[in-house]
Order: structure tokens, then sequence, then C-alpha cells
């Protein structure tokens, strides 16, 4: 619930923001994708990306749906606010297998963000990663708060089951 006085920003697939609000709430819905919430506590400034993907395959570059250039973009983000590296905690959430068919992005997802912020030296506070259901994420940048939810479900098929075949009425023979 949003109280008076409060703003809520959204941060969809491929963004990120930052803010040093106290009336901010950064929010997003994650399935396979991951978003890390990083907080300065002393600092008071926060920032939350929302990566689709570990890592652009095959070439170098700057698109901030990639894992990689996401957290660059938000650390180097807090740390022109006044955050320091060494006083940053994160809080990591997504990564869920939201089709059953295909490959488990969302694993690669939670195991990038992990080994970033562990070569960082920033600690995971606290996670919410895997599972099958998607995830609606509220963050307070500036004191590390954060409410998760759980966004009733289940995971997509590519066909539903079929039904059933009712029994044979009473004197039939079914030949298969």
């Amino acid at each position: 619930m949003i109280e008076r006085g409060e703003t809520l920003v959204n941060v969809i697939q491929g963004e990120y923001r930052i803010s040093d609000d106290p009336n901010c709430i950064l929010s997003t819905v994650l399935g396979s994708c991951a978003a890390v919430c990083l907080t300065d506590p002393t600092a008071q400034v926060g920032g939350m990306n929302h990566f689709l993907l570990p890592h652009r395959a095959g070439r170098e570059g700057e698109d901030v749906r990639y894992g990689a250039y996401s957290m660059e973009l938000l650390i180097n983000g807090l740390l022109k606010r006044g955050a320091r590296k060494n006083r940053m905690v994160a809080k990591l959430f997504g990564g869920a297998k939201m089709l059953a068919q295909l490959r488990d992005i969302g694993v690669s997802n939670a195991a990038f963000a992990r080994e970033f912020l562990q070569s960082e030296g920033i600690p995971i506070a606290s996670e919410s990663t895997g599972g099958t259901a998607a995830r609606r994420i509220r963050f307070w940048p500036t004191d590390g708060r954060v409410k998760q939810f759980i966004v009733p479900g289940e995971v997509e098929r590519i066909a539903p089951p079929a039904p059933a075949a009712p029994p044979p009425a009473h004197g039939e023979i079914t030949l298969f």
C-alpha cells in the first residue's frame, strides 16, 4: 500500500533507477528476469535494476537489458550520488522458471548477480530467487526496505493438458 506523499516509480525490463528521496518507492515485476536492489544506508541512497539476461551473447556492448552493463550502471550511479561501495548492501530477486519447456534462464540470471556482487565485494543481505511464480517487488531505496508479493498463477504452458476421457457408459466397450 502506498502511503500519502509516497511516489511509486516503476522499473521496467532493461531499466535501472536511483533515488535519495525518502518518499520514493521503486517497483518492478519479475519472472525469469532478475533485479538487484542496492542501498547505502549511511548515504541514504539506493537503486534497483531489472535485467533480462546475464551477458550479451557473442558481442561486447552497452545494453542495460544485460546484467553486466546494468550492474555497472547501477553501482556507478550510486557512487555518483555519494554512496560508497564498502557500505552498499544488496537484495536479489527474480530468476523464476516461467516456461517449463524452455531453458531455465532465471537460474543463470540469479547466479550471475550473485557472482557479480561477490566479485565487487557487495554483500547480499537477502534474496528470493527461483521457483515458478512471478514476483512484484517494492523497494525503499533510502533505507533498503523491500516488500515482495508473489503474483498468483501457474507456470505458463505451451498447450494445456488434455482433458480426461469420460468413463464409458455402462455396457459399452472401448477398443484401443
